[in-house]
């Protein structure tokens, strides 16, 4: 009897010990949960993650499913995942008003979030109307709105992807090195691309874009000292231009003596085509530059990264100041 006891309060410190062991096991292997809104911020945070973004990061693109950013609207599974998360990286532009809320509720209450518009500073831009653009009342009431598309500069890009090294590395201590290590890589990879721009854009002819669109790319013709020309700012609700502002447009096109006109990729490229033929130049050609505000997930299985649409990107205006 007092043998058979012996054996059942041993077998019972063994389960307790093993539950132990395994719950402590579990605690060390659970993965950092880090949720990102847009696909620029996801791919940055993955490079800078690594291999770690396989074994350690479990990395949560909310807006895979092509919604611009400007319309987008989180679901309760959405608000679910932030309140659980380790980290949330967000752009924190008017289009994110709603994340406030969301952080106030969150479960975690050890979350750490990163506000990229609060990072940016004073590097951040006020939303630009020029000359030519159609304007809503309600836009040409808001002219302190920041612009908000602070992803479109590679310089921007470097800047930003150190923020969420630090916000990794004071999650995730224990890979600090490593997440240090992969930014050091990655900003390399950066600031050569930034120089191919340069050099294509100081060996061109023209100096001017036409947007036959909204125009997103305040930040990325700021880097370069880029002139453009485009029917709707880069916030702009508007999706239909006057016949004052396509036959601006079509003026200016054909004063600037441009062999093509640009349009964002969710365009139909309506206005586009009415301004070619409001224009001298019917034949114009209608160029797309990569926005990167509704990227799919069905894009990223097929290995798109920000890098690869702003190398595209890059053609597409080399193309576009011949």
């Amino acid at each position: 009897m007092v043998a058979g006891s012996i054996m059942k309060k041993n077998h019972f410190l063994f389960l307790v010990f093993s539950l132990f062991f395994c719950w402590g096991s579990f605690a060390q292997n659970k993965k950092i949960s880090v949720v990102t809104t847009i696909f620029p911020l996801y791919d940055w945070t993955r490079q800078i993650a690594g291999e770690q973004a396989e074994s350690n990061i479990e990395l949560t693109l909310l807006l895979n499913n092509g919604v611009d950013l400007h319309s987008f609207q989180p679901t309760v599974r959405d608000i679910a995942k932030i309140s659980d998360c380790d980290v949330f990286i967000y752009v924190g532009g008017e289009s994110d008003k709603w994340v406030s809320d969301a952080l106030k509720t969150a479960r975690n209450k050890n979350l750490k979030s990163l506000n990229l518009m609060e990072v940016m500073g004073e590097r951040a831009k006020t939303e630009e109307v020029k000359e030519g653009m159609e304007v809503s009342k309600e836009e040409d009431e808001d002219d302190d709105e920041l612009d908000e598309h602070i992803w479109l500069s590679l310089k921007n890009a470097d800047f930003l992807s150190h923020a969420i090294c630090e916000v990794l590395c004071s999650a995730d201590s224990k890979n600090a090195e490593v997440y240090k290590k992969n930014y050091e890589l990655y900003s390399a990879k950066l600031k050569a691309l930034d120089f191919e721009y340069d050099n294509v854009v100081s060996s061109s002819q023209k100096k001017t874009l036409l947007v036959c669109d909204r125009f997103p790319f305040r930040y990325l013709v700021d880097d370069y000292a880029l002139d453009y020309f485009a029917a709707f700012a880069g916030c702009s609700a508007e999706t239909e231009a006057s016949f004052k502002t396509v036959i601006f447009l079509a003026d200016k096109a054909d004063s600037l003596n441009l062999q093509n006109v640009l349009v964002i990729e969710t365009s139909d490229k309506k206005i586009a085509r009415t301004v070619n033929q409001s224009s001298k130049n019917k034949k114009r050609g209608i160029l797309v530059l990569d926005s990167m505000q509704g990227v799919k997930s069905s894009e990223l299985k097929k290995g798109v990264t920000y890098l690869s649409i702003m190398e595209k990107n890059l053609k597409v205006l080399e193309e576009a100041l011949r």
